[in-house]
């Protein structure tokens, strides 16, 4: 079952309702058969997507955001500003936050829910001042002693020519740097998309996690089908070959734990969606805690040492 017979299934249960209540004939016998359809249909529809429609999930406009996570898991957020030397870039933000009797420290990649928003959000894709902004909140961390929590949903970083004149990539190394550094628990997030280094710079944590149908991976499928095929349309063959799906990552290592989503996706219940978030930050934020600031610092190291294969010839 695709994503397409799910949203067909979806559009007739609308029309029905629609000529229910033009028309006043009562059809709530067979509104409720085509809901318990359609609530079976999600449910098989979780296990048989296939990677490119994992990732077209991920990208569904109405699946929720960081801000809508925050505003359902934590409390008392104070969002801090700027990066102390040239702006405050809007699609990276954070500040401190209470997480279960705790304060941590967040990081969130915002995208933006309506078309005034993405552009002032610029659809999720920080500039250097975003991660020079990371860095600083993360020296704030470590100074006050707040465990950092991470929410990762980017296409990438931005390309443009004054990210580049700025110093894009020395920022995200940067960032990856003083996070790889940390001595304070550190948890990472894919809530949506985890674009090349773009999600990267805030996901060298202790444990990264993944929602269940997000997506993590060094590029793009279109991305990758431009330069492997000179042709973007090959995108569905590309995320078969990156292997960038939520199982694909747990099997080979890269995430600790996948976030179970709703039937359909996190779009269809947010308040579930933000419940299973809340589970699985209290358990592993938990376990880390019992760590050690060098602890933190040897695990997080051998961590990334254990990812990827090589061989020397």
């Amino acid at each position: 079952m695709t994503l397409q017979a799910v949203s067909d299934l979806e559009r007739h249960l609308e029309n029905l309702e629609r000529t229910s209540r033009e028309s006043g004939l009562d059809v709530s016998q067979e509104v409720a058969s085509l809901r318990r359809r359609l609530e079976t249909l999600r449910r098989q529809q979780d296990d048989e997507l296939s990677r490119w429609e994992r990732v077209q999930l991920a990208r569904n406009p109405e699946r929720p955001t960081a801000l809508d996570y925050v505003e359902r898991i934590f409390e008392d957020f104070v969002e801090l500003h700027g990066d102390r030397a040239f702006g405050d870039d809007q699609a990276l933000i954070g500040g401190p936050a209470r997480f279960g009797g705790r304060s941590v420290m967040l990081l969130l990649q915002q995208r933006g829910r309506d078309t005034k928003a993405k552009i002032r959000r610029n659809f999720g894709m920080a500039h250097p001042e975003g991660y020079r902004k990371a860095i600083r909140l993360m020296d704030l961390a470590d100074k006050f002693g707040l465990p950092v929590v991470a929410l990762i949903d980017t296409m990438g970083a931005y390309p443009g020519l004054a990210a580049e004149e700025r110093g894009q990539a020395w920022a995200i190394a940067e960032s990856i740097r003083r996070m790889l550094n940390l001595r304070v628990p550190a948890l990472s997030v894919v809530i949506g998309e985890g674009g090349s280094g773009g999600a990267l710079a805030i996901g060298a944590a202790n444990r990264v996690l993944i929602l269940q149908n997000a997506w993590y991976s060094v590029i793009s499928p279109e991305s990758c089908a431009a330069i492997l095929w000179r042709d973007a349309k090959e995108a569905p063959k590309a995320a078969e070959a990156l292997q960038l799906t939520a199982p694909d990552l747990l099997r080979l290592g890269i995430v600790e734990d996948i976030v179970p989503e709703p039937a359909g996706g996190a779009h269809r219940d947010p308040q579930l969606a933000a419940e299973n978030l809340r589970a699985s930050l209290e358990e592993h934020l938990g376990e880390l805690e019992a760590l050690d600031g060098e602890a933190l610092l040897r695990q997080r190291a051998e961590r990334f040492r254990r990812l990827g294969v090589f061989e020397e010839r």
